[in-house]
């Protein structure tokens, strides 16, 4: 694992970049200043070994041995790598609409979970921004949706587990998001700031426990979202009385992550965001929209990861399997195909969740 004293000093920051290949000044920025780890968008992506040599310029930037390469791969409207290079796969309410029970439901979500995380690895990504943990509700934004693994707390915890564990099977570090719940959220936070009206008792019994659940997970991502119950006036991401909420009444104490701080949710420059977003407890800063200008504003807030952040990230580190749960690849994809082809009966709750057009990918 990562020893400061005898490595380069990393910086508590998560970076993307502009195109398919590094430019000149994106790798003299990153060799300077040394992000924890890069994120990539369908931008950054063409053919399989394109990514990889990309991953292999982004680590060789950053100069240590334990950079972090994320991703968005939940399936069905959020995932980067598409066909025709690589599988696709549903997205996380399917799972619940073709299961038989929540038995067998439980068993292919963690399938599909440990097949993402083969495609991954083989590429060089060990960090998936999933599985999320949201509980959509009636009347909101789809922007959640069917990337739901149900409409209630209690499916999406068991559901959201069996994500996190079979990308762990295959090699990869989970994200559990958005902390503490985006689930109610009346627009999207990639273009505005959602405010969420709720008692703190119904946020409690509803919107929080998957995480609570799930609080063990190695990383979380925060919301862009103001909860009126906890923080009037801040969304969770920078606020520090809604982080201390997800460190001590969810009892997470993981690796905790910024939601992507260019988007339209939050307010200000940019550079100013990162910095909120630290001072309220955020570990690390995420910066998605791979503007070089932007990124060197921000990282005159980013300190180098030290004390508690590094107990964190080492934690997070060891979770990562050196030698993965062994799996038949082509058997597996087969179980999962012919499950996901039965026919499909979706519950009249759905109709509210399941617009595919509603939610677009940013970058």
């Amino acid at each position: 694992m990562l020893n400061i004293k005898q490595k380069a000093k990393v910086s508590a920051a998560i970076y993307g970049c502009a195109g398919l290949e590094l430019t000149a000044a994106e790798q003299a920025f990153f060799a300077a200043k040394k992000p924890l780890g890069f994120i990539l968008f369908k931008r950054n992506i063409d053919t399989p070994e394109q990514v990889r040599a990309l991953i292999n310029a982004l680590k060789a930037a950053a100069g240590h041995p334990d950079v972090l390469i994320l991703v968005d791969q939940e399936g069905g409207r959020v995932q980067r790598f598409k066909a025709p290079h690589w599988p696709s796969y549903p997205p996380a309410a399917a799972y619940e609409a073709v299961a038989n029970s929540p038995f067998e439901q439980r068993e292919y979500v963690r399938l599909g979970a440990q097949l993402m995380a083969h495609d991954l690895r083989a590429l060089g990504v060990n960090v998936d921004c999933a599985p999320v943990l949201d509980v959509p509700q009636a009347g909101t934004h789809d922007v959640v949706g069917d990337r739901a693994y149900g409409l209630t707390a209690e499916t999406v915890a068991v559901m959201g587990r069996a994500a996190a564990e079979g990308l762990l099977s295959g090699g990869v570090l989970p994200v559990i998001k958005h902390a503490p719940g985006h689930g109610r959220a009346q627009v999207d936070s990639h273009h505005e700031l959602p405010v969420v009206k709720a008692r703190r008792e119904e946020l409690d019994k509803v919107d929080f426990l998957p995480f609570a659940v799930n609080a063990d997970v190695p990383l979380a991502m925060t919301a862009h979202v103001v909860y009126t119950a906890l923080d009037r006036r801040n969304p969770a991401t920078t606020s520090k009385k809604v982080i201390r909420l997800i460190r001590e009444d969810i009892g997470f104490d993981g690796l905790l992550l910024s939601d992507d701080i260019c988007m339209g949710a939050l307010k200000g420059p940019v550079a100013a965001r990162a910095r909120a977003a630290l001072r309220a407890g955020c570990d690390i800063v995420l910066h998605c929209s791979g503007d070089l200008e932007e990124m060197k504003a921000v990282s005159v807030f980013v300190p180098v990861i030290r004390g508690k952040v590094q107990q964190r990230l080492d934690r997070a580190l060891a979770r990562l399997k050196h030698k993965v749960e062994p799996l038949n690849v082509e058997e597996a994809r087969g179980r999962l195909q012919v499950l996901l082809h039965r026919p499909v009966t979706v519950r009249e709750e759905y109709e509210d969740f399941v617009d595919p057009t509603a939610y677009q990918e940013v970058y």
